[in-house]
């Protein structure tokens, strides 16, 4: 009989792929679960994808991917960031951000090395880092505090062993942002600790608010001990195209390009012609994709609020929102479980996102504004026969 690893048992599938795929059972189940927009890609993406393939090019590219895509990136930071990353040396081009951020703690932590992860967080840091045989520390937000980022435990939470800090900004599930007094003293601390930080960032072109997103790469010394984790998949609605990219130092770039030509080799051809064309700066779509959200954001806020045993903050970026269900006396994974099976609704339990997150559970607004308004129905209906 073949032994599986210990890292193979370890790792557990994710309550929102189990949620998911548990509301395949059922032919009428509105899906709150995965984050995976509804919204098209662009046609001109769609085209430079289809022409790769009509015109052959459809083999390997370099291992941290085509050249020009990696000069489109790094023009594309420039230009909106002010910041100059070399296209050959400090940008790679991954698998989408999850292989990113996975060869990204590959090139950085040892076995026994610490990774700081703040709750919530999104569902595969932990077993990533824990893949790497390295040791997640979460650290929970404040009771109270609305799921906010928890600035002071990260820096009590530090030890010899610690090597990086993952933060998610805007965060999957909260909808959060690191606000610009956190983002300096997290800077501060990863320099006094010398510290990697790295940010996940797919989420960062669904702000909803007036002030535009600013990475933590700006505050002082960050440029050089900062990894910025980046995709396609949510600004431009391209997930099945499985196309990220990372840029940051240039020896954390070199150690995940030839990690990577042993992992996958290079990304598909075909979606880095379309990335190159997404990228390239004749689009703004993105305007329009936060304003369908908002929409959608807007109405399911008012309708789980209407809801007497639940309630919810309105979520400054992202398609999430987490909803309080602790007045219906039930924790997430009961809730999320009773729903489905009673009323054909799927969403996720919040305890996938840390211990914290158990009085809450997650919907991704990733659908047309009539299902969203089916799926407040059943819930309301739900919640109305429920007993606290």
């Amino acid at each position: 009989m073949v032994k599986e690893s210990e890292i193979s048992r370890n790792i557990k599938p994710s309550l929102t792929r189990h949620l998911f795929n548990l509301a395949k059972e059922y032919d009428d189940v509105v899906d709150f679960t995965l984050g995976d927009p509804d919204i098209q890609p662009l046609q001109a993406v769609k085209e430079a994808a289809c022409d790769a393939i009509r015109q052959g090019k459809t083999r390997y590219s370099q291992n941290a991917g085509l050249l020009p895509l990696r000069e489109v990136i790094s023009q594309r930071y420039l230009r909106n960031e002010g910041l100059l990353y070399q296209p050959n040396g400090e940008v790679i081009v991954t698998v989408g951000a999850m292989e990113g951020l996975y060869l990204a703690l590959l090139s950085l932590v040892d076995p026994g090395d610490e990774v700081i992860i703040p709750a919530p967080y999104y569902v595969n840091y932990v077993q990533m880092v824990q893949m790497c045989h390295a040791k997640p520390v979460i650290v929970d937000s404040i009771a109270g505090k609305g799921l906010a980022f928890n600035i002071d435990g990260i820096g009590q939470s530090i030890t010899p062993r610690t090597r990086a800090i993952i933060i998610n900004s805007p965060a999957n599930p909260s909808g959060k942002l690191l606000q610009m007094e956190q983002s300096a003293q997290l800077a501060q601390i990863a320099r006094r600790h010398d510290l990697v930080v790295i940010t996940d960032e797919v989420y960062r072109c669904l702000v909803y608010g007036d002030h535009p997103y600013r990475s933590i790469v700006h505050e002082e010394g960050m440029r050089e001990r900062t990894v910025v984790v980046n995709s396609l998949s949510k600004e431009f609605c391209m997930t099945g195209y499985r196309l990220g990219y990372v840029v940051g130092p240039a020896e954390v770039v070199a150690a995940m390009t030839k990690l990577q030509e042993n992992v996958a080799a290079c990304a598909p051809l075909p979606s880095q012609y379309a990335a190159m064309e997404a990228l390239g700066g004749r689009h703004d779509g993105c305007q329009s994709m936060v304003d369908t959200f908002r929409r959608r954001r807007d109405l399911l806020v008012e309708g789980i609020r209407a809801v007497p045993l639940l309630c919810c903050e309105a979520p400054d970026a992202t398609f999430y929102l987490m909803v309080d269900i602790s007045r219906t006396g039930m924790k997430s994974v009961a809730f999320a479980e009773a729903l489905l099976k009673a009323a054909h609704v799927a969403l996720v339990p919040g305890i996938a996102y840390g211990e914290c997150c158990d009085r809450y559970v997650r919907l991704a607004f990733t659908m047309d504004e009539e299902r969203i308004k089916e799926g407040i129905r059943r819930i309301a209906m739900f919640c109305n026969h429920l007993k606290p």
